[in-house]
């Protein structure tokens, strides 16, 4: 286990959550001042912090050792949900009619009106969500092929949360992919789940947009 990474991941569950450290350590069941030092990396990150947050906060036990999964994989991963024709606008999260694995559109040209093709409506959804879909297999078993991920855009390149899932929008293509931290700060890795592709590392510079997997979503699509 990297402490380190596992930190980011603590205080990446904090900011999804909305929780202060204050209330983090209440619902992990632990004193706040040890949350504190768990944080500052004067404590070792140990096994019963780890069981305590998978435990308390349904957390996927591999994703916060060691970043593979999805944070609350259980919940987030849907089974077949129907998608409500687009004549019901405003009800639910948005559709688009977008492999935002395929082709190299810009992302002033992605995410108009004209390209949703229907809502769905799930508990917990985040509003600032929008569900496009996947093609390919570099990330399977996580995101197969044909799977729909509802993905939220980033206000900043600034503040990654490493070891999560996002699309990455390059000048030429557009990628979807775990960002893992590079040794050298200029770079980022993209690793695949599936084990037949090798990590890239690409500039930072050369990013234009950045967008956070939220959800995984098996659809049916029949209407």
């Amino acid at each position: 286990m990297n402490d380190n990474e596992i930190i980011e991941r603590i205080k990446y569950l904090m900011h999804e959550l909305h929780y202060k450290q204050v209330e983090f350590a209440q619902k992990i069941d632990i004193d706040t001042s040890n949350l504190s030092k768990y944080l500052n990396g004067k404590l070792p990150i140990s096994q019963a912090l780890i069981n305590r947050i998978v435990v308390n906060l349904g957390v996927s036990k591999q994703w916060l050792e060691d970043g593979t999964d999805l944070p609350f994989a259980k919940q987030l991963t849907t089974p077949s949900v129907a998608v409500v024709p687009s004549a019901a606008v405003g009800q639910g999260t948005p559709v688009y009619d977008i492999d935002v694995t395929a082709g190299s559109m810009p992302r002033s040209l992605m995410f108009t009106d004209d390209q949703i093709v229907g809502w769905i409506d799930l508990p917990g959804m985040d509003k600032n969500c929008r569900i496009v879909k996947v093609s390919g297999d570099s990330m399977k078993p996580v995101i197969c092929n044909g799977d729909y991920v509802a993905i939220r855009e980033l206000t900043s390149l600034q503040h990654i949360f490493w070891g999560q899932i996002y699309v990455v929008l390059l000048d030429d293509y557009r990628l979807i992919k775990y960002v893992r931290r590079n040794d050298d700060p200029q770079l980022v890795t993209l690793r695949s789940a599936n084990k037949d592709y090798d990590d890239m590392d690409i500039p930072r510079r050369d990013i234009r947009d950045m967008m956070l997997v939220q959800q995984i979503l098996h659809l049916d699509t029949r209407l």
